[in-house]
């Protein structure tokens, strides 16, 4: 028989324990309720007004969508390679459960470190590797290119055109196709002329590029490179021009007939909270103009018929009655890429390493 003690003692032994099974599941709670952590790799600084800046206005429309739900933060200036392995690491370190890598030399340091860390999710932007828990996205910024080469051929006066090019992966080389595609059909015999960079964001580089260029004669430049310069070395020099991941406009009022905006905000918050409700799997994405991913605001210095008929190009390829890679399509050497009749595959957009009948220049080795 218990002494009252004894009964005061198994009575606070017991509140002890019901306050700790309380407190447990208050923790419980707290923990999921805790916001999901959304990091974002960036090769370039957030200022650079082009693809940088691009994803950063995306990860603000995630955290402005979203709320107190996500978490997000960034890091810039990441080169690729090993900076860019240890960064993704350092992030998946720190519970991050969601990161977006956002430049094409990313796909390799981003393939190894989703292997190390199969609880967090990953997203490449540009790639083609995926994993279990490594997903791919980009934009179809060839439909704008062939959109800005319909432009290019209905404005030069010159018939060259420029483009101010980064590295020569699928990506760039498939952009650059897109443009010589329309340029062949609008304009036949229009010469487009490259100078390569190395370098995604190089202010210096860019305007010596576009310079060189000018001086061969273009009358319209192009870039796949991430800051201004470009823009505005044509502005100041007379020439015309189409940006490139921002709106560029306000850079050369005078120069720019358009530029290939990347919209990456709907996809961050698509792919976010897939992640929350768990429902989020590997996979392929390709979003263009039909999605919003690519957008096309085109100048009043294009002539009214001219900006009508690019609006029908537009409105052709967002119903899927005309896409651009649809041969028959030959490389350089005559060789059949894409049949009469075939339209080219996600797969053989994302290996692209030949340029088309047309193109003057020669790829770099």
């Amino acid at each position: 028989m218990q002494s009252s003690t004894q009964k005061r003692y198994s009575l606070k032994k017991l509140l002890c324990a019901m306050t700790a099974v309380i407190g447990l599941g208050t923790s419980l709670i707290a923990s999921a309720a805790d916001p999901l952590k959304v990091g974002f790799v960036y090769i370039g600084p957030i200022g650079d007004h082009g693809w940088t800046y691009q994803h950063e206005v995306g990860r603000q429309a995630l955290q402005e969508q979203l709320g107190d739900k996500v978490k997000t933060s960034y890091v810039e200036n990441v080169a690729e390679g090993a900076d860019a392995e240890r960064v993704i690491r350092n992030m998946a370190k720190e519970n991050y459960d969601l990161i977006f890598t956002t430049s094409f030399g990313y796909m390799n340091p981003t393939l190894k470190v989703a292997k190390q860390f199969p609880k967090v999710i990953f997203e490449h932007a540009t790639g083609y590797k995926q994993d279990k828990n490594m997903g791919t996205y980009l934009a179809r910024t060839y439909e704008g290119r062939y959109v800005g080469g319909f432009l290019a051929a209905k404005m030069t006066k010159t018939k060259k055109v420029g483009y101010v090019a980064s590295f020569p992966i699928p990506e760039v080389i498939r952009d650059i196709n897109a443009i010589q595609l329309a340029l062949n059909k609008y304009n036949p015999g229009t010469e487009m002329k490259v100078v390569w960079v190395n370098s995604w964001f190089d202010p210096g580089k860019e305007a010596d590029a576009t310079n060189a260029l000018i001086d061969q004669g273009a009358d319209v430049i192009f870039q796949h490179t991430d800051s201004p310069a470009p823009i505005q070395t044509a502005e100041r020099r007379g020439v015309y021009a189409v940006g490139y991941a921002s709106d560029m406009a306000h850079f050369g009022p005078k120069a720019v007939l358009t530029s290939i905006v990347n919209n990456w905000g709907p996809y961050y918050i698509q792919a976010t909270q897939a992640v929350m409700d768990h429902t989020w799997k590997s996979q392929d994405y390709w979003g263009g103009l039909k999605e919003g991913t690519v957008q096309l605001p085109i100048s009043d210095i294009v002539p009214a018929p001219v900006k009508a008929e690019a609006e029908q190009i537009i409105a052709s390829i967002k119903s899927g009655e005309f896409h651009p890679f649809t041969g028959p399509i030959k490389d350089q050497s005559g060789a059949v890429k894409i049949p009469a009749g075939a339209t080219a595959s996600n797969a053989e957009l994302a290996s692209m390493n030949y340029y088309i009948e047309g193109m003057t220049a020669q790829m770099p080795k």
